[in-house]
């Protein structure tokens, strides 16, 4: 089957189109025809070698971790999923690869796509879904009459996750341009912060929680403008302790994570606030409840651009520059 791959962190293309092996089916495993896959930064993150310490793949790798597709073939163990069910999902961190023809996806972290979306809408839906969901719901418990900041809201996270904190009764904040303010007023946000010209910093005071997707920089920011106990959850760093420990990592990722938050954590402190860095798992059930959101028109993706297959890594080019609004798709049609 046709993949693309990358041979080496950093080069130039980012990938290459490969002839790689169909992927084998066991047991509580579903083989997925993939119709539709998104890019993520993670993508290029991963393929200029940000996060070799604690993902380590072995190269050459398929890229890619979301899709949309159909069953071929599932594995002993499988009664959820049967060949012919239209599926999508964000896989594993250690099973990526969904910039190619086929995929086995662990049958837990599948979900059944949502009926009203097409296979490049739904592609769209699941790592900044599920990023939101983690974020929001699982780990700041949003709920109504709580204030919370989503930074970039324009992107692929922001959109979803503004839609959703809507959804949970929040007033919703957000960062990006002003070319973007109506649009993002129509998917939900309160307040939309022009970045060009305003410093939210000194906008924003007394909110529960930030959704930080900009880095360091930033996270140190939002600690200022959060109420006490307020929590800002980063996306992009800088990672801890507690994410080192929840992927197993080694001695050396955890002294690493320990010293590049050590200055975020006793800022936090003093500011009697809390930081932590989220990065997002596989989940077929929380899926399914954003599927129900999805079906009800309470959360609806947002697709920038579709590329055909052949583009891929045109595809990974435009999503490097930023400037996207919602996702970049990857159509095998």
């Amino acid at each position: 089957m046709k993949a693309y791959v990358i041979d080496r962190y950093k080069s130039e293309p980012a990938v290459r189109l490969a002839e790689v092996p169909e992927p084998d089916v066991a047991a509580g495993e579903v083989l997925v025809r993939i119709h539709a896959a998104s890019v993520n930064q993670l993508d290029y993150k991963i393929a200029q070698g940000e996060f070799k310490l604690f993902l380590p793949y072995r190269l050459p790798q398929a890229l890619g971790n979301d899709l949309a597709g159909v069953v071929v073939r599932v594995g002993p163990g499988v009664s959820a999923f049967r060949p012919g069910d239209e599926v999508y999902a964000r896989p594993d961190k250690d099973r990526i690869g969904t910039f190619a023809e086929f995929l086995t996806v662990n049958q837990n972290d599948l979900a059944p796509k949502p009926a009203n979306l097409t296979m490049e809408e739904a592609a769209s839906v699941p790592l900044v879904a599920l990023t939101a969901w983690q974020a929001l719901v699982e780990r700041a418990n949003l709920h109504p009459g709580q204030k919370v900041l989503i930074q970039a809201g324009s992107g692929g996270v922001g959109t979803i996750a503004i839609q959703l904190a809507k959804h949970l009764g929040a007033t919703v904040a957000t960062t990006a341009s002003a070319a973007n303010a109506d649009f993002l007023k129509e998917l939900g946000a309160d307040i939309v912060i022009d970045y060009r010209t305003q410093d939210f910093a000194t906008v924003l005071k007394d909110y529960d929680v930030v959704l930080d997707s900009q880095g360091p920089g930033s996270v140190a920011k939002s600690l200022t403008i959060l109420k006490p106990g307020g929590k800002v959850i980063g996306i992009a760093g800088p990672p801890d302790p507690d994410f080192a420990r929840e992927i197993g990592g080694n001695a050396v990722l955890k002294i690493a994570t320990r010293l590049l938050s050590l200055q975020t954590r006793r800022r936090a402190a003093r500011l009697g606030v809390d930081y932590s860095f989220l990065f997002m798992r596989a989940s077929g059930e929380q899926l399914k409840q954003i599927t129900q959101l999805v079906e009800a028109g309470t959360i609806r993706p947002v697709v920038d651009r579709v590329f055909p297959f052949s583009d891929t890594p045109r595809a990974l080019d435009q999503i490097a520059k930023g400037a996207t609004r919602g996702k970049i798709v990857i159509s095998m049609a």
